[in-house]
């Protein structure tokens, strides 16, 4: 059977590797083109940690309490259901309705053009439904479910120092002894309740004074208060121990406070049987420094200095108690005076009005008229003018109640941050977290850089001990990611070199094959910026899989390299010879090193066989033909010196038929 010549092959032969060959200047160009624009891939692609998957669901959720199911069903969850249903872009609409509560969630089709829009549009049109129930509170619509805070920065308050507590423990071991010098004799114990001085005291000794007396129907008697800068006591004769006076505190927040706690700023209750105890005692129940109000404008002056970043989409506070105005009045006193609760809540409600007051139009001049009203103190509130007697006097909300102002009671979210201090003692405090939300397709590097920088410059205007903890940094744990791709990738490279030199014994191929590495690399780089992939674990985690691929393919690759460099085609070096084919053995693995060959490789193929010649064995190489019907037809043997095999590939050589 006749076979075409190399020289036959070579000339109507035409692929890829041919060309970068006879061309190198284009292979030079696209090599460097290759490297740039990877390299500007690799910069300019976002780097974030998870990849940005857009959430369809949104849920609005409308609170009416004491509302039973069925009627929170027909007069709330249906209206917001017929308005929901009136968008197109609506896909489902699930709702539930329990006892005064409707919840209704809606899922966006997966078509939709503008994901943020369609729920945007969803929003305003339910926030437009007048003719909810009375009773019924706004309604509230959540669509940022898939949102991640790139940094999480806890602003905690520390603990309170050691000269603080020897200052306040001096005072009140002071007020103890003043008020048992008239109290009278016997086993005394003084129940001292700590909060920071900036508190206001008086909600506090209201409390305080409640507990006193809940106490003395447990059997405490002479009970006198104490009073000083940042703490509210009292002193009563009594036989109780710690344990027991600890007892009485507990069974009055769950038995009189409906919120089970007597004020979220309070410290743990120090028990003094002795005026010299109270330095121990508040070593041992020291807590925070700064009230969570204190915590709030703390929390809200960061807030608002990160949230003028171009870096940064959003910025959110969690932990944050809100503030109440709470008037504490007795049906006594309103049966006294004549005055009902409904009066008292009219007179608030006519003076606290916010109403435009309109334009007013003077020689040409437009005046804007306030109409003024607003209730923006406790004093203003005690100020406020409820009835007059029969006599003409007049009462006044600070004659019927007591104002203060307080947290909201029960809190419906709390915050601790738990950390250890320098003596390696765990602390507990109360805390704010200020979550930090990235915009899309940013480099998180940048993002860090700038918000750091807004830290910086609001960090000198607040106090030098408060606690700032980063507790999510997503910028740190993105450099982690991209670390470990960068020592899979150096060892990658690191196995390739070792590879190649113990495989091909010449440094040449070792570095090409490493430099094939970084090269492919770049490519996907490149075409990862293109298509809009960005660096996140994902990614991150499917390089360092690819990484696998990228060594074996430069090693595969390189081999037949390898053989062409050493023995190129139709060198004189090429022995033609008869196999004695009389071998079974011989025959034998001819035939099946044919046998494994895939049908769809060359008919030509090269099988590395042991030859024997003289007693000793060399290597050398069987050109075999396979047919159509894979029998074997023998070429011939190219056989080495002794030391060394020749490794090539032979086409020409007439063989013999076996």
């Amino acid at each position: 059977m006749a076979h075409k010549t190399d020289e036959e092959l070579i000339g109507k032969s035409h692929n890829t590797a041919r060309y970068f060959t006879e061309n190198r200047q284009v292979a030079w160009v696209l090599l460097v083109a290759t490297l740039v624009a990877g390299t500007f891939g690799y910069l300019q692609m976002p780097k974030r940690k998870d990849p940005l998957i857009p959430v369809r669901v949104a849920v609005a959720i409308t609170p009416w309490p004491g509302a039973p199911a069925e009627k929170v069903e027909q007069l709330v969850t249906r209206k917001i259901e017929e308005k929901i249903a009136s968008t197109s872009e609506v896909e489902k609409i699930e709702s539930t309705s329990r006892n005064g509560v409707s919840v209704v969630q809606v899922t966006v089709r997966a078509d939709a053009k503008n994901l943020g829009r369609a729920l945007d549009d969803i929003d305003s049109r339910i926030k437009n439904i007048r003719d909810l129930p009375e009773g019924a509170q706004p309604i509230d619509f959540k669509k940022d479910f898939g949102d991640t805070a790139a940094l999480m920065l806890t602003v905690a308050s520390p603990r309170i120092s050691g000269s603080e507590i020897a200052i306040r423990a001096q005072a009140i071991e002071v007020s103890v002894r003043a008020a048992r010098s008239a109290a009278r004799a016997g086993a005394r114990r003084t129940v001292v309740f700590n909060f920071p001085g900036a508190l206001n005291p008086l909600p506090i000794a209201r409390i305080v004074d409640q507990l006193a007396g809940f106490a003395r129907a447990e059997g405490a008697e002479d009970i006198r208060p104490v009073r000083g800068d940042g703490f509210v006591a009292f002193d009563a004769l009594s036989d109780l121990d710690r344990e027991g006076w600890l007892a009485v505190v507990h069974r009055f927040e769950s038995e009189r406070l409906h919120g089970g706690w007597l004020h979220p700023d309070l410290w743990e209750p120090a028990i003094l049987e002795q005026p010299e105890q109270a330095s121990e005692e508040l070593q041992r129940v020291a807590g925070s420094r700064y009230s969570l109000r204190q915590l709030d404008d703390f929390s809200d002056q960061i807030a608002k200095r990160i949230q003028v970043s171009p870096e940064v989409a959003r910025v959110t506070r969690s932990g944050v108690l809100d503030e109440r105005i709470y008037l504490d009045y007795s049906q006594e006193r309103f049966a006294s005076t004549g005055v009902t609760q409904q009066m008292l809540q009219q007179a608030i409600f006519a003076q606290n009005v916010q109403a435009p007051g309109g334009v007013a139009r003077a020689q040409g001049r437009g005046v804007i008229i306030d109409v003024s009203g607003e209730l923006k103190s406790e004093k203003e509130i005690s100020d406020l003018l409820v009835s007059t007697s029969r006599s003409g006097a007049p009462y006044y909300l600070r004659d019927l109640a007591d104002v203060s102002r307080g947290y909201e009671d029960p809190p419906r979210y709390l915050n601790f941050h738990t950390w250890r201090d320098a003596a390696g003692t765990w602390q507990r405090t109360r805390a704010i977290t200020v979550a930090v939300q990235m915009q899309a397709g940013r480099q998180i590097a940048d993002f860090s850089a700038d918000v750091d920088a807004k830290l910086a410059s609001v960090r000198a205007t607040l106090p030098e001990d408060l606690i700032l903890a980063r507790t999510s940094d997503q910028p740190r744990q993105v450099k982690e990611k991209v670390d470990l791709f960068l020592v899979s990738f150096y060892e990658a490279i690191a196995i390739i070199v070792l590879i190649g030199l113990i495989g091909f014994w010449e440094w040449r191929s070792a570095l090409l094959l490493a430099l094939s590495i970084p090269l492919t690399l770049a490519l996907c780089y490149a075409f990862m910026y293109l298509l809009g992939i960005d660096i996140q674990q994902m990614s991150i985690a499917a390089l360092i899989i690819s990484l696998g691929l990228l060594v074996d393919d430069p090693v595969v690759a390189g081999d037949p390299v390898g053989d062409l460099a050493v023995s190129p085609h139709g060198k004189a070096r090429d022995v033609s010879c008869d196999l004695p084919l009389e071998d079974d053995r011989l025959v034998l693995g001819l035939r099946v090193g044919a046998d494994l060959l895939p049908v769809s490789v060359e008919r030509r193929a090269v099988v590395r066989v042991l030859v024997g010649e003289r007693g000793h064995v060399v290597v050398g190489e069987v050109a075999l033909l396979v047919e159509e019907d894979r029998q074997v037809r023998v070429c011939h043997v190219a056989q080495g010196d002794g030391h060394a095999p020749i490794i090539r590939r032979d086409r020409t050589g007439p063989g013999t038929e076996a």
